[in-house]
């Protein structure tokens, strides 16, 4: 039997209109600022960086992300401003809730525990939830021309997530694959 790989993240995905609020922000910057790379996937906040896994294997990471989802309670988020990874990435701040920190430390350790899925690099730094509109292709120049004009701007929503989203790259950008719901209701 053929094995392949494909390259998975998983994360947490805003209501359908905060998404379109976001894509709005980031075909602005496709726009005005040459920068399209942050369009490749839905709008997200990341909890588990990309990682590689066998498809044979796929029924077994549908079970382990189904079984921690439901040990867990929908998640208040909040939004709020505009903020920046000098000099190449801005993004939607979200602000470091203790539920939003739990769950984020919860998926790591359970799956490094149960899979054996660990991102050496993002373990070992602190956890800076954000929801890109902008990185990778802005340039320096143009980053601190699109700073300048969003850094002040007013942005804010506070919203429940009740889903885990596992994405897939499909060759070119990436899309959802499945969603878990959050099913614990403590």
């Amino acid at each position: 039997m053929v094995q392949f790989k494909r390259r998975f993240f998983i994360a947490l995905l805003p209501p359908h209109e905060i998404q379109q609020y976001t894509r709005k922000i980031q075909q602005h910057f496709a726009e005005v600022y040459n920068s399209r790379a942050a369009q490749k996937s839905p709008p997200h906040i990341t909890l588990q960086p990309p990682f590689e896994w066998e498809m044979q294997d796929f029924p077994k990471l549908e079970q382990i992300l189904t079984e921690f989802a439901r040990t867990q309670a929908p998640i208040p988020m909040i939004l709020d401003g505009f903020a920046a990874f000098k000099p190449r990435v801005i993004f939607i701040n979200v602000l470091k809730t203790p539920e939003l920190l739990a769950v984020q430390k919860a998926l790591m350790d359970y799956l490094e525990s149960s899979l054996g899925i660990v991102d050496e690099k993002f373990k070992n730094r602190p956890f800076a939830p954000h929801l890109t509109v902008a990185y990778r292709d802005l340039t320096k120049p143009n980053f601190y021309k699109a700073w300048d004009e969003c850094k002040q701007q007013k942005v804010h929503f506070e919203f429940l997530i009740s889903q885990l989203t596992l994405l897939i790259h499909n060759g070119k950008c990436w899309e959802i694959s499945k969603e878990f719901l959050f099913t614990n209701q403590a």
